[in-house]
């Protein structure tokens, strides 16, 4: 997102070389090969559901590559009386560390901040993704869904692995089960005097001998709500599958490439960052679709894009959910045996 300073004639030498036959690049991928991906979930105790990302990690070095860290959490909103809605709701917030983009002052990296918020807002929060399973009373409380992503380093492509880092995020998300509480005041009863025992009496015959407390049929009338134990902390958000990814294709008519280094990010400034959800395999959906830096592109050009976008984030979409799913058999494990020593 935050290209750094290159000289004209480095601009020159990347352009020059991503345009060569073949292509050359500084690290020796292809133009559309991405750099290694390293993701784990859970990785945030307090949080819902957490993620952290990886790409371009140096394996001999251990450090280096873009790092983004992202957790939510689950509150409870009165709808009532409150901000709360009918149905719940997702907002969302991104972070960026200063010392990740140590070349920006305080103003430029509140701009970014905000922009990285509103592409995920605008993606993640929308109707079509909205998941099923966030109310807790009917018209009187809900869960508010605040997914947060921090950016820890940059070192190229922020957006794509901050998408995938809010999609693992969300997909470990485990909203509490709740049961419906409603207490019910005992009916009018009669405290007689027994005359052989001296002792008060409290006819209370229509009144069966259990817990005020009653949690069946109590849908409609229920006035609060309680959280049952159960060893998985929750059930998965409704509809997890649909949360889209994203892929940057960045544009060197007319060739493009994809997951850019600073470097070639500052050479090639003009970029297409396509989000996909694959909820049926069959039916893609373009969630959004954003074009950034100087340059325009004619509408023959944008479908060829589009059509060539979702090819990559289908891959991309693929790899990651093998991913997720191994990542869900571990933590399962790992809940059942902790559950089992309480």
């Amino acid at each position: 997102m935050a290209a750094q300073l290159v000289s004209k004639s480095e601009r020159a030498y990347i352009q020059a070389s991503l345009q060569a036959t073949p292509p050359l690049r500084g690290d020796g991928r292809g133009l559309l090969d991405f750099r290694t991906v390293l993701l784990e979930t859970g990785v945030a105790p307090l949080a819902n559901g957490s993620a952290k990302l990886n790409i371009g990690k140096m394996p001999h070095e251990g450090g280096g590559g873009t790092e983004v860290l992202a957790a939510t959490k689950l509150e409870v909103e009165d709808v009532e009386s409150g901000d709360g809605i009918d149905g719940g709701r997702v907002v969302c917030s991104v972070s960026c560390s200063p010392s990740a983009y140590p070349h920006l002052t305080s103003n430029a990296l509140d701009e970014l901040q905000h922009d990285l918020t509103v592409i995920l807002q605008q993606t993640i929060g929308h109707p079509s993704l909205h998941p099923q399973n966030l109310t807790i009373i009917p018209r009187k409380k809900s869960w508010l869904l605040n997914l947060d992503a921090v950016i820890l380093a940059d070192a190229g492509n922020a957006v794509d692995a901050l998408f995938m880092a809010a999609r693992a995020a969300l997909w470990d998300t485990k909203v509490p089960r709740t049961r419906a509480v409603e207490y019910q005041a005992p009916e009018d009863s009669r405290t007689t005097r027994d005359s052989a025992s001296a002792m008060d009496v409290d006819n209370r015959e229509a009144i069966p001998a259990a817990s005020g407390f009653d949690t069946r049929e109590m849908v409609r009338t229920a006035a609060d709500f309680e959280l049952p134990d159960y060893w998985d902390e929750g059930e998965v958000l409704h509809g997890r599958e649909r949360w889209p990814v994203c892929v940057t294709l960045n544009l060197l008519p007319p060739s493009h490439f994809l997951d850019a280094t600073p470097s070639e990010e500052a050479s090639v400034p003009l970029r297409m960052h396509l989000m996909f959800s694959f909820a049926s395999p069959s039916a893609p959906k373009l969630q959004s679709m954003r074009l950034l830096g100087p340059g325009e592109l004619d509408s023959a050009q944008i479908k060829s894009y589009i059509s060539e976008g979702e090819k990559y984030a289908r891959e991309l979409f693929n790899a990651l959910e093998t991913k997720l799913r191994e990542e869900d058999v571990r933590r399962n494990v790992k809940a059942r045996d902790r559950f089992a020593q309480r």
